[in-house]
């Protein structure tokens, strides 16, 4: 007789590592295409006379994509597997990103970004979804967490690619934007040959197959937890049945809340810095740069210490504060505006962990993908819009609104977080997805498993 364990609580191994590092490799990314089209802009919008919808059309192009990609792959994945996807995303990825090289018009650049940001947002709803399916419950948070500071690298990556390129070349927009295809081709090389979530496999009746794969990466001594069998409904709608609703709003309304700043602020943010008389080029670059970097890093230690749900309203509550008080004194001389503006971006990188924990544990396998995928595309449509309209916001409102009205955004997300927010800390993927999730003690990371193997 031996001992089982679950899947849940098997020690973290290079398995783990990998998937996570794979899955991670679309955040890198993201962050580098989304960070490399603000500096793209500046010198395409002459050569390319953008209008100011355009400028916004272009900088919110790749959002509009995840915003289809993560509703329809998503979708998908819940039906043929979460692997296939896994795969073909990162295949629309590298071709359309290799291609911007060749754009001759806006309209042509925006319609392959959009490609771009479809298979970025498929790749999100799966990849955090196969994440979550084999991490271990101990180091769920942390491992789901950690994308932000592979985003950080991507879009940091892309401030040096930017200043670099658009010094070297008057196409040198050109060369950033199709660049994005070299760690791309990367990743979906080092993708062949990944497995398919047994808990997927599990959940369509293919258990021997799921069993394989479990014994085969962490041993025979290991087993998956049962869920309870729900109904079987492949539409969008069941994420929105009784069972499911209040966490399909709250992932949805947090996510769009958090993002929209995010997005809007750091997607132009050369242009915000000039408008608060803080364009000190390069040297403001770098330190908010590393700003973003640390506060990954401390987004980290800071999910793995907190409670979910206190680490998300506490941050919701300091950023808004952050953008009241930009709005209020940004007419105070420059080392304010730098102070409150680097503690702002610190805050904002941190609890940017949060967005790859919360909906990846909140819905079970039979609509993980789906549910993962709505919230992504949720977010990824309120940024997209956020962004097109951030240009004409501070055209019309000045930056002083500009940032009050995005203080408000900041709000209603805390007061949603207050109302719905979770605990899902030290459970289990199957209690956590659970309504009303309770902690088992019998499955308890520190409590001995009592099943037993003959």
């Amino acid at each position: 007789m031996t001992q089982t364990t679950l899947m849940d609580d098997v020690p973290l191994n290079r398995f783990h590592l990998k998937i996570t590092g794979l899955t991670f490799g679309a955040h890198l990314t993201d962050g580098y295409i989304l960070g490399s089209v603000g500096f793209a802009l500046t010198q395409m919008t002459p050569q390319m006379s953008l209008t100011p919808f355009w400028q916004g059309m272009i900088g919110s192009s790749a959002l509009i994509g995840l915003f289809l990609g993560s509703l329809i792959l998503g979708w998908i994945a819940d039906s043929v597997g979460r692997q296939k996807i896994f795969c073909f995303s990162f295949i629309l990825i590298t071709l359309a990103s290799g291609m911007q090289f060749f754009a001759q018009s806006a309209e042509q650049l925006f319609l392959l970004r959009v490609l771009i940001g479809f298979g970025l947002g498929g790749d999100f709803s799966v990849g955090h979804t196969i994440l979550a399916e084999f991490a271990p419950r101990k180091h769920r948070g942390v491992l789901l967490g950690a994308f932000s500071v592979l985003w950080t690298v991507g879009y940091v990556a892309a401030s040096f690619a930017g200043h670099l390129a658009l010094q070297a070349h008057v196409d040198g927009w050109r060369w950033l934007l199709a660049s994005s295809a070299l760690p791309a081709l990367a990743i979906l090389l080092l993708r062949i040959g990944t497995p398919e979530s047994p808990r997927w496999l599990l959940r369509r009746g293919r258990r021997e197959e799921a069993m394989a794969i479990v014994h085969r990466l962490f041993g025979s001594h290991v087993t998956l937890q049962e869920e309870k069998q729900q109904e079987q409904d492949g539409s969008l709608s069941a994420l929105f049945r009784p069972r499911y609703r209040r966490r399909t709003a709250f992932n949805c309304l947090f996510f769009v809340c958090l993002v929209i700043p995010y997005f809007a602020i750091y997607t132009f943010l050369p242009a915000i810095l000039r408008e608060m008389g803080l364009d000190q080029g390069f040297a403001t670059d770098l330190l908010l740069s590393g700003l973003l970097l640390v506060g990954a890093v401390l987004g980290i230690v800071l999910t793995a210490m907190c409670s979910r749900r206190g680490f998300l309203i506490g941050s919701f509550i300091f950023l808004a504060a952050s953008l009241l008080l930009l709005s209020l004194l940004h007419t105070s001389p420059g080392i304010w505006l730098i102070l409150l503006f680097a503690a702002f971006t610190l805050i904002m990188s941190a609890v940017s962990n949060l967005v790859g924990v919360f909906p990846a544990e909140s819905f079970p396998t039979d609509v993980r993908s789906r549910g993962v995928g709505f919230a992504t595309s949720m977010s990824r449509l309120g940024s997209a819009v956020g962004t097109l309209l951030l240009p004409l916001a501070i055209v019309n409102y000045g930056i002083a609104g500009t940032m009050g009205l995005l203080a408000a955004i900041l709000v209603l997300g805390a007061l949603v977080s207050i109302a719905w927010a979770p605990e899902t800390k030290g459970l289990t993927l199957t209690d956590a997805s659970q309504e009303t999730p309770t902690v088992d003690k019998a499955l308890s990371p520190n409590a001995s498993t009592s099943t037993q193997h003959l």
